[in-house]
């Protein structure tokens, strides 16, 4: 039933009233779909650099660093963000690896002194690219689901998953932060 066209007007104990018509169930599921990886955070209205906000940064897409920050928005951490393997993953992994990696992040902040941490245009680009083109060595982006935003009307069709694994997705987040969490601006 497409409650879209067709809201639901009461739940009744013979079943479900669409109108004047009841249509009798013995179990209703409530699938109320969902924005998903990118719906979350825009609803928030996260305003960053110069009052962008990052509905606006991700109109034509969601673009991030590691799926974890987003250039042009200072010392926001997306957990399980776009770009991240998240929903490809055993989530309560992915969610303890990225908040992990982000207290480690601002204990390294911390101990330097650093007051802004923020992704850089170009490696938000890169890595952005990088998940693209991953995706597109599979069928994945030509789905019309959720992955690719395709529940949404006026949603950008993007895969907006990593593809590349968890294993070597861990490792390129470890060698970040080896490196100084190279491909981000720490300013004090």
């Amino acid at each position: 039933m497409d409650i879209r066209a067709n809201p639901i007007d009461e739940i009744v104990p013979e079943g479900v009233r669409v109108g004047e018509t009841v249509y009798p169930c013995d179990i209703l599921v409530i699938a109320t779909g969902f924005d998903a990886m990118t719906g979350p955070l825009t609803r928030m209205n996260v305003v960053g650099r110069g009052g962008e906000t990052l509905a606006e940064h991700w109109a034509d897409g969601p673009r991030s660093y590691l799926g974890i920050a987003v250039a042009g928005f200072p010392n926001l951490f997306t957990i399980t963000g776009p770009g991240s393997p998240s929903v490809l993953s055993n989530m309560p992994v992915s969610i303890e690896q990225h908040v992990e990696w982000t207290a480690d992040c601002i204990a390294h902040l911390r101990r330097n002194n650093v007051s802004t941490f923020e992704a850089t245009p170009q490696a938000e680009a890169e890595w952005t690219a990088h998940v693209a083109e991953v995706a597109n060595s599979t069928l994945m982006p030509q789905s019309d689901t959720w992955y690719t935003g395709m529940n949404i009307p006026g949603k950008p069709r993007v895969f907006m998953a990593y593809l590349g694994g968890v294993g070597p997705y861990r490792q390129k987040c470890e060698e970040i932060a080896a490196k100084g969490y190279e491909g981000f601006a720490l300013t004090a």
